[in-house]
């Protein structure tokens, strides 16, 4: 939002929400119908094709979002190294607003405007005419429109909310009020509205130049240099016919300077080009992969988290990922079709980045799905997956690697001890981060509590909190024999007398793990409290009981660039065995914490909370947590 909206701000289907959509419904069921009913002469293919071309402009769009998020988390070729928060994400989430004006806009066009129906797909006098056009009327009347927009009175009432973005994502471009995108549309009609009334219109003629507009507005905010230095030696008046993104980039750093659309030869003329412009470009070329200090290793769970990936839709990433919404199911063609890509593709590949204390952090994916791990034939393919990443951040010269959800358990990979007797050698000290889950799980006990029970499949995160509370003189109780003598072998004759078998369900205080039945969950007494030991969220089935989040805290403020959720979680918080991996770092420990060993639970949990994170508490039976 500008700093002093002017009217027409908001867009006016604003109010409906996710319900915007149907404002194109009338002008698409009008369209459709025609084309099928009507006589093959009367027939108009133009008309028709709005609808689809809106589609193509909604997944251009997307994969320009997907592949800048990419190349600015790997850092190649990166211009601006500041941060994009949450903030950001929310104010850019209606990127599909103008897709929706124009797509209006075309079917009035279509039906009202002599020349705007039954156009022929191809006329060469057109396709020229539209770009003679836009190189002149067009860039030369935005370049006075865009410096009049930095006018302190419509800068403050309109254009404040574009430049709110420094670092700027591909729809950073679109994200304008109400009124400017008017503006931009009157001007962008000029050749459109002309090659109408000359009746030399074709269909290619009016989509190449949306195209055109839509790749040089995502390119222009990208954030990543990606234009070639030989393409100006072959031909160096193009550098002022076509700007650069690190060109564009410096006009959201400076604001005084670049006020060009696409051809900068506009500000060369009126002595605004930035005097930084090339050595910006050049120094960006040069730029080359970030080198990571710790890597955070995660997969896909399910086939629509694809979705929920920071790669993925940015408004998705930047909310907890829940149950599918409906709208989800209906792209399950492009949902397949990714689960092609993945499973085709078959290497990790890096979604995130951040910054924490001179930190350099990445969060890399393996693109392996929950259903996977069950599978036995697919067990040595996600190993060979992990040994890989493990071997890349080693050569990138990474300190840490956090296995996260890969730490699979026992059967899959020992908890990661099996990368670590196949590597005696290696330098980077591979964490599964068990030992801060452990902490986190223990810390969320109610002081009070003097018995437990614990439910679940029995991991490593399971015995070492059982372990941990009869240590601290808190009974620990087990439903089932051959899981009473589990745990009572693992305590090595330590501490046994706080471990009890019972057939009741009397306690409060539920730790929770993979495994819970749901007819258990439905035995425990009304007020519960469920603790999860396990990475993965329970199913809530009791509304008259309490449910923790899985192990996570609270992310200090200093930790950048973080504008996604970690799966489930809520916004700035993160799970623990991806902390584990962070403070293993910061701290420079010299010792693995891989296979059956879990480290100094109270040095570690205390490490966690001199570093600024914080812990979580439940207060109600609501599905988020809030500060202690």
């Amino acid at each position: 939002m500008a700093s002093k909206p002017g009217i027409l701000t908001d867009w006016p289907w604003t109010p409906l929400g996710n319900f915007k959509y149907v404002v194109l419904a009338p002008w698409v069921l009008q369209s459709i119908y025609s084309y099928m009913v009507k006589d093959e002469k009367e027939k108009d293919l133009s008309n028709f094709l709005i609808l689809p071309f809106l589609l193509w402009r909604v997944i251009h769009n997307q994969m320009w979002i997907s592949l800048s998020r990419y190349r600015t988390a790997k850092g190649t070729n990166r211009i601006v190294d500041k941060a994009i928060e949450f903030e950001q994400v929310d104010r850019e989430r209606n990127w599909d607003d103008q897709i929706i004006f124009n797509g209006i806009l075309f079917y009035v066009f279509s039906k009202f405007v002599p020349g705007g129906s039954h156009m022929p797909m191809w006329r060469l006098d057109g396709v020229i005419i539209t770009f003679l056009l836009h190189a002149g009327p067009v860039e030369f009347l935005y370049y006075w429109l865009h410096r009049a927009l930095h006018h302190h009175y419509l800068y403050s009432r309109y254009h404040s909310h574009h430049h709110s973005s420094i670092v700027t994502e591909p729809i950073t471009s679109v994200i304008h009020p109400f009124a400017e995108h008017i503006a931009y549309f009157a001007l962008f009609s000029i050749p459109m509205f002309t090659v109408m009334l000359t009746r030399t219109a074709s269909v290619v003629a009016i989509t190449s130049y949306i195209i055109y507009i839509d790749l040089m507005n995502n390119l222009g905010h990208c954030n990543f240099e990606v234009i070639p230095k030989w393409l100006f030696s072959i031909f160096p008046p193009l550098k002022y016919l076509m700007y650069t993104p690190s060109f564009h980039s410096l006009h959201h750093t400076q604001f005084r300077t670049n006020y060009s659309l696409f051809m900068p030869v506009y500000d060369l003329m009126y002595g605004t080009m930035d005097k930084s412009s090339d050595i910006l470009y050049e120094t960006s070329l040069k730029r080359g992969e970030e080198s990571p200090d710790v890597v955070h290793l995660t997969h896909l769970t399910t086939p629509e988290s694809i979705y929920h990936l920071r790669l993925g839709f940015a408004s998705f990433a930047a909310t907890p990922h829940s149950s599918s919404k409906w709208y989800i199911w209906l792209m399950w063609p492009i949902t397949l079709w990714s689960m092609l890509i993945t499973w085709i593709y078959g290497r990790t590949f890096v979604v995130e980045r951040n910054r924490f204390n001179n930190l350099k952090l990445q969060t890399w994916a393996i693109p392996k799905y929950n259903i996977q791990y069950l599978l036995q034939w697919q067990k040595e393919s996600i190993n060979s997956l992990i040994e890989a990443a493990i071997e890349a951040a080693e050569q990138k010269g990474a300190k840490v690697i956090s296995l996260g959800l890969l730490n699979q358990g026992e059967e899959l990979n020992r908890y990661g001890e099996i990368y670590v007797e196949r590597h005696r050698n290696l330098k980077i000290k591979v964490v599964d981060g068990s030992t801060l889950a452990v902490a986190v799980v223990v810390n969320s006990i109610p002081k009070e509590t003097t018995q437990v029970i614990l439910r679940g499949n029995l991991t490593k995160v399971a015995y070492a909190v059982a372990f941990a509370l009869c240590q601290r003189g808190i009974k620990v109780v087990t439903l089932h024999e051959s899981e009473y003598q589990k745990l009572k072998k693992s305590f090595a004759g330590k501490f046994e007398n706080n471990l009890v078998i019972s057939n009741t369900y009397s306690q409060k205080i539920w730790l929770a793990g993979e495994g819970l039945g749901e007819e258990e969950q439905l035995k425990a007494t009304k007020g519960s409290l469920f603790i999860p030991f396990s990475q993965f969220p329970l199913k809530k089935l009791r509304k008259d009981c309490f449910y923790h989040l899985t192990p996570a805290m609270f992310t200090p403020m200093t930790l950048e660039n973080v504008d996604s959720c970690e799966n489930w979680l809520p916004r700035r918080v993160m799970s623990a065995w991806r902390i584990g991996g962070i403070i293993h770092g910061l701290e420079g420990w010299e010792e693995e914490e891989c296979g059956y060993k879990i480290s100094n639970i109270d040095k570690v949990w205390e490490a966690s909370l001199r570093h600024g994170f914080q812990p979580l508490t439940i207060p109600s039976n609501k599905s988020y947590c809030q500060l202690h």
